[in-house]
C-alpha cells in the first residue's frame, strides 16, 4: 500500500494528538487531495441508502461544476463505538462495501477517517477549520439537512452553511428522501430488517441487502437429507430476522446462484445457537474456508420445528422451488475496482 500523504498544515498538529489518519478508496488509480480542494460530503454512509444516494447525486453535481473531485468523508469505526459503546448500532455495511457501494455511485474517492479521542473531541469549527479545510482541503460542500458534527454533535447545516459562505466556498443542504410517508434513514432500514421486511428494506437501500462470511464446517445434516447448506461464520453486519429467505448467493469465485437462506436455530434438531445456512441451488463443489456474500430477497417463512425428518424434507423442497422462482436483483454487485492508500495529514 503505498502512502497519499496530505501536506499537513499546523493547525491539524495542533488540535489532535496524533495526525488525523485514515485510507483512502479510489476506483483506479491511487487518489490524492489535490492542492485546489475537493467537494466533500461527511457520514457515516452506513448502507448506503437512497438518502445517501441523493446527497451522493447532488455531490457529484456541486463538485463537477467547480472543476473539483466528488468525495465521500467516513467514520471507523463509527464515533458511537468511542462515545456510547453500550448503544452502538449493528452495522449494515464493513468500511470496505461502505466504500464499494460510494464509489459505484460515481465518487473519485472515499476517505475513511480513524476514529479517535481526539478527533471527536474537536469542536466543530476546529472540525471545520482543521479536518475539513485544512486537511482534506474542502472547497465545496453537500450535507443532508440533520448533519451533525463536532464535540457532542454540537455542530448543524446551518453553521456549516455560514462557514462556507464566510469563506467563499460551495455549499448545499439536502432535504430527506422520503418513502412510505417517512424519511429513509439506516435506523429505519435496520428495523425494517430485524422484522424480517427484507423486500422493504431493499427498496430504501436501493439494492437487496446483503452480509458476507466464510463457510464453516457444520453438522452436515442438510447434505445428509439432499439439502447441504454452506453454514456461514464471521458475520460483522446486522442479520435479519430470524426465517428462511430467497436470496441470491456469490462465490469467492464468481458464480452466482439462486438460494434458500436459513437465519436462526434449526429447532428439528434441537440446535442451541442460531446459525446462517445458505442452501446454493444448482451448485456442487467445496466452499469450506472461503467467503461466500449472500443477498436477501423476500421472507418466505418462519423457522420451525418439523414432527420428522420426511416433514423438514417435504418443505426444504417447497423452500428451494418458492426461491428458484424469487428473482433477487443485486444491482451494486459486483463491486468497483477499489485502490487503498493510506491517509494522514
Amino acid at each position: 500500500m503505498s502512502a497519499a500523504e496530505i501536506s499537513p498544515r499546523p493547525s491539524c498538529q495542533q488540535t489532535v494528538n496524533r495526525p488525523v489518519s485514515g485510507t483512502i478508496f479510489s476506483g483506479g488509480e491511487p487518489f490524492s487531495v489535490p492542492a485546489t480542494g475537493c467537494g466533500l460530503s461527511v457520514g457515516n454512509f452506513d448502507g448506503v441508502h437512497l438518502g445517501h444516494r441523493e446527497i451522493i447525486r447532488q455531490l457529484r453535481e456541486l463538485a463537477s461544476s467547480h472543476g473539483l473531485p466528488a468525495v465521500a468523508v467516513t467514520f471507523d469505526p463509527h464515533p458511537a463505538t468511542l462515545l456510547r459503546p453500550d448503544r452502538v448500532p449493528p452495522p449494515l455495511t464493513t468500511v470496505m462495501r461502505r466504500a464499494e457501494l460510494l464509489l459505484s455511485l460515481g465518487l473519485d474517492a472515499v476517505l475513511v477517517l480513524e476514529t479517535t479521542p481526539g478527533l471527536l473531541r474537536l469542536s466543530p469549527e476546529e472540525f471545520y477549520e482543521r479536518v475539513l479545510r485544512g486537511c482534506l482541503r474542502g472547497a465545496a460542500f453537500v450535507e443532508g439537512k440533520d448533519f451533525r458534527f463536532g464535540s457532542e454533535r454540537q455542530g448543524d447545516t446551518e453553521q456549516l452553511r455560514a462557514w462556507a459562505g464566510r469563506d467563499g466556498l460551495a455549499f448545499a443542504a439536502v432535504s430527506p428522501v422520503v418513502a412510505a410517508d417517512a424519511a429513509v434513514s439506516s435506523s429505519r432500514v435496520r428495523q425494517l430488517l430485524l422484522s424480517g421486511e427484507s423486500v422493504a428494506a431493499a427498496e430504501l437501500l436501493g439494492a437487496a441487502y446483503a452480509i458476507s462470511g466464510t463457510v464453516e464446517h457444520g453438522q452436515h445434516r442438510g447434505a445428509a437429507i439432499g439439502f447441504p447448506t454452506a453454514n456461514l461464520a464471521g458475520i460483522p453486519t446486522l442479520l435479519p430476522a430470524e426465517g428462511v429467505y430467497a436470496g441470491l448467493a456469490t462465490t469467492a469465485a464468481g458464480s452466482r446462484h439462486a438460494a434458500a437462506i436459513h437465519v436462526g436455530k434449526n429447532l428439528t434438531f434441537a440446535a442451541a445457537r442460531p446459525t446462517v445456512e445458505v442452501h446454493l441451488i444448482d451448485f456442487s463443489g467445496d466452499l469450506y474456508g472461503q467467503p461466500l456474500r449472500v443477498a436477501f430477497g423476500r421472507r418466505l417463512r418462519d423457522t420451525c420445528r418439523f414432527a420428522g425428518v420426511e416433514e423438514l424434507i417435504g418443505q426444504l423442497g417447497r423452500d428451494v422451488a418458492d426461491a428458484a422462482a424469487a428473482a433477487v436483483a443485486d444491482a451494486a454487485w459486483p463491486p468497483p475496482r477499489v485502490t487503498t492508500t493510506s491517509l494522514r495529514g
